[in-house]
């Protein structure tokens, strides 16, 4: 009983784990699976045990029908997985995987007609209905829609000459077309929308990674160009007035004195450039901050409140709590499965907190922690801040403290 308890318990957590697309992404995959083992039960099954007694011949004929559709259905589950994988563009389905089914298919068909035959009673409509299913499931994913429709066409043409061949006649004979296109049509409208949203969405997960990284390149890029801007032009006057001096010096010129000398001042002039361009790319503005985080964290569908201004505070404080909010951001973003999050300011006293909430934190923590949160203690050590870190239950709870008289006093240090 306790084994049991902990294997739930495992699969829990497991399933926690996991981001909403994969969540969802299982969820559809086991949702077809089921359906392809249920239409198994009862298009397949009952129809075989609401038959009643029969010769010993049509009951083993029965019973052969029933163990190649398990059959097809023990392949038709191993399919899905990779079919899916093939139509999201996460692998690649061999077609020889589908000579199997076919055979099994072929087979049961032919076994089906024979039973048709021999008992005019059998309800066949229902297993013809239910045969084809656990190779129409993973084909709909693996070719066009209009191909397979017309595949399935081809395939009730040849149910309708194996049960001709059989020598099944009137009504029995025709009813396989209808039954054979309605299954084919069903499969169609339930498994590609399904898939086909599912591929959305993870195109969608997949350019909001891009769009990060594209953003991290354009920032590296202004940087450098901010850079460029910075030192090329005052780097080529040095090396010219360098090398000017150079000469001048050998001449025994005393301008080389004063072209060293203009030297010195392009090289501090360049020092002061580089603190500010530093300065720029590291301070963050809190209020924009708190703005985009509210922006980012809804348009991924987490619910954000923010409450609280960043009006009045100093500008090395609004800095290193900006850099908090950005990176806590991040996080929610980042781990677990949040639905909301809640961000408050607030200035209390001689002192100002910042506290970041979020729900959905996965059970597991990661192997090792991340640097973001010790790079923020390093941050707001210099002004007396100091960052705690909990979790309760699925709860995600940051808390920053900074003293103002301490920010205060460091002053615009702070930030470069």
């Amino acid at each position: 009983m306790l084994g049991r308890i902990r294997r739930i318990g495992g699969w829990r957590r497991r399933w926690q784990a996991r981001s909403r697309i994969q969540k969802m992404d299982l969820y559809t995959r086991n949702t077809m699976k089921a359906m392809l083992w249920f239409f198994m039960l009862t298009w397949g099954g009952l129809p075989l045990l609401a038959a009643g007694p029969r010769s010993a011949l049509v009951s083993a004929l029965g019973v052969a029908v029933l163990v190649l559709n398990i059959a097809q259905c023990v392949l038709g589950t191993r399919r899905i997985d990779l079919a899916y994988d093939d139509y999201l563009g996460h692998g690649t389905f061999s077609r020889r995987l589908l000579v199997a089914p076919v055979v099994l298919l072929g087979a049961g068909t032919a076994l089906l007609a024979a039973l048709t035959a021999l008992d005019t009673r059998s309800v066949f409509p229902l297993l013809l209905t239910d045969l084809p299913i656990a190779l129409m499931i993973p084909y709909a994913l693996l070719v066009p829609a209009r191909t397979f429709l017309l595949h399935c066409l081809g395939y009730a043409a040849l149910v309708v000459a194996f049960f001709a061949a059989a020598g099944v006649r009137g009504m029995q004979l025709v009813v396989p077309l209808p039954m054979v296109v309605a299954a084919g049509a069903l499969m169609l409208i339930t498994v590609r929308p399904g898939a086909w949203g599912l591929r959305n969405m993870w195109q969608a997960e997949e350019a909001k990674d891009v769009q990060a990284r594209l953003a991290v390149a354009e920032e590296r890029l202004r940087f450098g160009r901010d850079m460029h801007d910075v030192l090329g032009r005052n780097l080529a006057v040095i090396a010219l007035k360098s090398e000017l001096a150079v000469q001048l010096a050998e001449r025994g010129r005393p301008e080389a004195v004063a072209q060293m000398i203009e030297v010195q001042r392009i090289a501090q002039e360049s020092q002061r450039e580089v603190r500010e361009v530093v300065r720029g790319y590291r301070e963050a503005d809190l209020a924009v901050e708190l703005d985009g985080a509210r922006g980012v964290l809804e348009a991924a569908g987490i619910d954000c409140a923010v409450t609280g201004a960043a009006a009045g505070l100093p500008a090395g404080v609004q800095s290193a709590l900006g850099w908090v909010v950005r990176e806590a951001t991040t996080n929610v973003l980042r781990h677990g499965n949040a639905r909301r999050c809640a961000i408050r300011l607030a200035a209390d006293g001689p002192a100002v907190t910042l506290v970041v909430e979020n729900d959905g934190v996965p059970d597991r923590a990661p192997a090792a922690p991340g640097s973001g949160l010790a790079g923020l203690r390093e941050r707001l050590a210099p002004m007396g801040g100091t960052l705690e870190a909990a979790r309760t239950g699925e709860r995600f709870l940051l808390t920053v403290t900074v003293p103002l008289h301490s920010a205060a006093e460091l002053g615009e240090e702070l930030t470069v």
